[in-house]
């Protein structure tokens, strides 16, 4: 079972090079971060042509998260990160995958910080912390795939002062991260790459493709049953040089 998680960047726009890497790279499951598409806009149509079915959440100008099964109907269980009822970003989508629980996620960016963005990326962290665990105790073997928007540590970055006082590189920032970790989650990548930069940004400013002048943005975390069934993790990092390509490239596991 193949899983990707990838920050698409407008999904609409970058439709054909969704498309032309999903023809390619052919995951079972793929989970889409910053669609930038409301409802009614999410391209269902052109997936569904592409032997992919969907679930998403959109939201017209900045967020949206989606959840692509191959050969199969993703089963919603929920739409929302609970703990917030005033939290009405699209930032959150749960499915079941044959057998499998996929959490697809866009945290928060949390810039400028300090500030309520900054507090707002935390809370949410929070509340996924808080979520995930009680999805653990159902017993289900589960994925959370998407753009955490932090970076876990320094070689996940590449040598910089640069982002210094970025909120992706921020102590709270990292803490909230590892605490993922120290509550039994598996960071996929790390696991079979412990030190491999695995960069999965990289902004558009500054010629930093070119220069792989990266971040490594984009987490899968297994639960504790899937760790022994974990084979390959990989990044796609030649889809962030195609021409009208996402700043983000895909990361994928295979089970």
């Amino acid at each position: 079972m193949k899983i990707a998680t990838f920050n698409i960047n407008n999904v609409n726009r970058r439709l054909p090079n969704l498309l032309a890497w999903l023809k390619t790279a052919r995951p079972d499951v793929a989970c889409l971060q910053e669609l930038k598409a409301g409802q009614n806009q999410f391209p269902e149509r052109a997936l569904r042509e592409a032997g992919y079915a969907a679930a998403w959440v959109g939201e017209r100008t900045w967020n949206g998260v989606a959840i692509l099964v191959r050969k199969a109907e993703p089963i919603v269980i929920r739409r929302n990160l609970p703990g917030d009822a005033n939290d009405v970003q699209a930032r959150y989508i749960e499915a079941a995958v044959n057998g499998v629980v996929v959490a697809c996620v866009y945290a928060p960016n949390g810039n400028p910080q300090p500030g309520p963005k900054f507090d707002y990326k935390l809370a949410w962290l929070a509340r996924l912390r808080r979520h995930v665990a009680t999805l653990r105790k159902s017993g289900a073997p589960i994925v959370i795939a998407g753009d955490f928007n932090v970076v876990p540590t320094a070689r996940d970055i590449y040598p910089t002062k640069s982002w210094d006082k970025d909120a992706l590189v921020q102590p709270e920032s990292r803490s909230a991260y590892a605490k993922l970790l120290q509550a039994g989650w598996t960071d996929a990548f790390r696991a079979l790459h412990p030190e491999a930069s695995g960069y999965t940004f990289w902004d558009y400013k500054r010629n930093r493709w070119p220069r792989d002048a990266g971040l490594r943005l984009d987490h899968i975390l297994l639960s504790p049953d899937l760790v022994p069934r974990l084979k390959k993790a990989a990044v796609d990092r030649t889809v962030r040089g195609e021409d009208g390509a996402s700043d983000h490239a895909p990361m994928w596991v295979v089970l």
